[in-house]
């Protein structure tokens, strides 16, 4: 962004021609550097006024000098003006390219070679630093990006120096309105493509944050967790199909363990293990966030672990059990919601939100623990899991209530 602007004409005093005149220069400075072009043109240095930058000289001949030095300086703020009109940066080198009748040869930064350029480099890192999870929300990110830009604009691709803080409301709103998603949904795919911005930014090809002044606070949710009443009434339940007793068997494992369905999907057998204690863990590395996950198992899950030992689908794939898609899962799940007549949206992770709170929170195991359990990294993100019921409230209050008695 242009901060200052100079423009001073001047006599090359080392170069006087035979008849004892110097050539005018003059010179343009933006933001502090400067250059210097040749008017052509030449003056007697006893006859110029270096502070107005013009001939004193009252002859017809300085006129016509002073005349011509006039329309070069309308020319060179013409020039100024154009850069700006036309989203250039201001540059002293641009100016002067312009007034000698160059063309500007600028490289185009496009959002669609920087974005995939990124996703490849993530793909590449898939299994170190990113999971397949995290590539995916990229590359949907991606499309998001391009079919808005699409919308907005009826381009195939967009120039990242027009991006501005009305793209990205414009884009929260085709987010909300044309692809229908929540707002924290929304805030999430604009942190994805705020970091592709960022790269920009410290890339230098960006002058100003587009998201400046742009809010991206999520609003807090309501996580929905099973009483125990719920799962004795889960665990209870004859259903009269095998396919909805085996999904309710693997979601109980997630109740009773905390493994989201991706991690219970690729739960190989040997990672079922006797742990320090000598009893059987369960160690496996996250999928999300590839960070070891060692849990203890309870005797719930222990049962259901066994009941499917010797299950076709676990024997032939190394798997501790036969899980299907998260679609289907999700699809099954609210079946045996309405049979069991549990008036809740059932989906698969609330089993994770289950074991966080009904099973161990609300037991008195520590949310220390129960971090190092769900494999996360920090206490914060535990603590969005887990909160606390009103049960273990009344259990908390009845020992304190007991000191006032």
């Amino acid at each position: 962004m242009e901060k200052s602007f100079g423009l001073q004409f001047f006599l090359k005093k080392s170069r006087y021609d035979k008849a004892g005149e110097s050539v005018i220069y003059m010179r343009i400075t933006v933001n502090g550097k400067a250059v210097e072009i040749s008017t052509k043109r030449r003056c007697e240095p006893i006859k110029w006024n270096p502070t107005a930058g013009r001939s004193e000289s009252k002859t017809e001949v300085a006129k016509l000098l002073n005349t011509y030095l006039d329309i070069l300086q309308r020319k060179v703020y013409e020039k100024r003006k154009f850069l700006v009109e036309n989203d250039h940066e201001v540059t002293a080198d641009k100016i002067k390219t312009l007034m000698q009748g160059g063309e500007l040869v600028e490289h185009k930064y496009m959002l669609r070679e920087i974005f995939t350029h990124h996703n490849e480099q993530m793909a590449a890192l898939v299994g170190n630093e990113y999971s397949p999870g995290t590539l995916e929300r990229y590359i949907t990110s991606f499309k998001h990006t391009m079919s808005f830009i699409y919308w907005k604009y009826k381009k195939e691709d967009f120039d990242i120096s027009h991006l501005n803080y009305e793209f990205i409301t414009e884009y929260e709103f085709w987010l909300k309105s044309v692809r229908k998603c929540g707002h924290n949904s929304t805030i999430k795919y604009l942190a994805n493509f705020r970091k592709i911005v960022n790269r920009c930014l410290h890339n230098g090809w960006l002058p100003k944050d587009p998201f400046l002044g742009f809010k991206m606070t999520k609003r807090e949710v309501e996580r929905t967790a099973l009483t125990q009443f719920e799962l004795d009434t889960l665990t209870a339940k004859q259903f009269p199909t095998d396919r909805l007793g085996i999904v309710r068997d693997i979601f109980l494992f997630s109740c009773y363990s905390g493994l989201a369905h991706a991690d219970v999907k690729k739960l190989k057998r040997s990672e079922i293990v006797i742990g320090i204690d000598g009893e059987k863990w369960l160690v496996s590395k996250r999928q999300k966030t590839d960070i070891a996950a060692r849990i203890p198992l309870l005797p719930v899950a222990l049962q259901i672990i066994q009941k499917y030992s010797t299950h076709s689908h676990c024997i032939i794939n190394d798997r501790v059990l036969p899980v299907l898609s998260n679609q289907k899962m999700n699809a099954y799940l609210k079946e045996i919601a309405e049979i069991c007549e549990i008036d809740k949206t059932f989906t698969y992770h609330i089993a994770r939100h289950t074991f966080a709170t009904t099973i161990t929170l609300c037991n008195g195991v520590p949310i220390e623990t129960v971090s190092k359990m769900l494999g996360h990294r920090n206490l914060k993100t535990t603590q969005q899991y887990a909160k606390i019921l009103d049960i273990k409230i009344s259990e908390d209050m009845k020992s304190l209530r007991s000191k006032f008695l």
